[in-house]
């Protein structure tokens, strides 16, 4: 059963928005910075696991990042809030609009 998830880590003022599988394993991930909302990542497992096998990864990271790899079950001194879908759809679709308009501005 897939669920989501955010948890703010306060020693970088980031908030994390996840979207996780039945065993707490990331499928998505959006990592934004406060103050001013700056998106830092947007990255999905299925999009990072293709880069990586088409030779694509060093390309796909620098635009979108990447998830975590332990279950989110194993982040110690998190107090995670649940999320509806449409709630992390919202913060998905801001958040690859943002990373993508950033990198035409700014290609690598």
């Amino acid at each position: 059963m897939t669920r989501w998830i955010r948890c703010f880590w306060d020693e970088e003022a980031v908030w994390f928005h996840f979207e996780l599988d039945s065993d707490g394993y990331v499928i998505r991930q959006v990592e934004v910075q406060e103050p001013g909302s700056k998106v830092l990542s947007a990255a999905s497992l299925a999009e990072w696991q293709e880069a990586q096998r088409d030779g694509r990864l060093a390309e796909y990271e620098s635009v979108y990042g990447f998830t975590a790899e332990p279950p989110i079950s194993e982040w110690d001194g998190h107090a995670p809030q649940s999320l509806s879908a449409d709630e992390f759809e919202d913060v998905w679709s801001t958040a690859r609009r943002q990373l993508q308009e950033r990198q035409r501005r700014h290609p690598s």
